[in-house]
């Protein structure tokens, strides 16, 4: 489905729900996950379960998910409620950010201090020698686009990723310069952003949406 393509007249669109997972111990300390494969905490996993009793009310037609057991573990929420099966995609995984994953954001700030500053800039970094953002998209937006093709013309996607991973989809899709895509704003645990399929391509409905009463932690996790 290209950004041009055209919604039948009375139809909707389709729908894709971008979630981020539930909460795990590196978020609460502020560490960098990255791509690596950390659990869900008790609260976590009570996020999860929250989450999903208000998206099955959207009525999802297919759920696909990142295969870290973060993801895969809010995704099964949904799926137990939907029964729905998940399909994995390791294309869906957070960012790979190399020498920075597992140290906190300070730690960051603390040794990699210009390359921290310079990636809050916008300007295209290798986080510790990992991927460039726009990497990021080429590898998961193409994902997003294909399931959402095989969906019915007014169904709903629900896509179960990482922060930094969703952030980068959503700016991809939405045409947006990479530089920008920042302005888009962390989402907090388990919560989720909704994109419209319009007739001039997708449309940002609702970001950050369901939002729980703790803040945004370690948002590119």
């Amino acid at each position: 489905m290209s950004t041009t393509d055209q919604v039948p007249t009375g139809k909707r669109g389709r729908r894709v729900i971008l979630w981020r997972h539930g909460q795990t111990s590196w978020n609460v300390e502020r560490r960098f996950q990255g791509t690596t494969d950390v659990a869900l905490t008790e609260a976590g996993i009570s996020q999860a379960r929250r989450a999903a009793r208000l998206l099955v009310n959207l009525e999802p037609d297919a759920i696909i998910a990142s295969d870290l057991q973060r993801a895969a573990a809010t995704a099964a929420e949904l799926a137990g409620l939907t029964g729905l099966e998940v399909t994995y995609d390791e294309a869906l995984r957070e960012t790979y950010a190399g020498a920075w994953q597992g140290l906190t954001h300070e730690e960051i700030i603390a040794r990699y201090g210009e390359e921290y500053a310079a990636w809050k800039r916008g300007e295209p970094i290798r986080r510790g020698g990992g991927e460039l953002e726009t990497e990021v998209a080429d590898r998961a937006a193409p994902v997003v686009l294909r399931h959402a093709e095989k969906i019915p013309e007014d169904g709903t996607l629900v896509v179960v990723s990482h922060g930094g991973t969703i952030r980068t989809t959503i700016g991809r899709l939405l045409g947006l310069q990479a530089r920008h895509w920042e302005s888009l704003g962390g989402l907090s645990n388990c919560c989720w952003s909704v994109l419209g399929e319009g007739a001039r391509g997708w449309r940002l409905l609702e970001h950050n949406a369901g939002t729980l009463p703790e803040p945004v932690l370690g948002d590119d996790d």
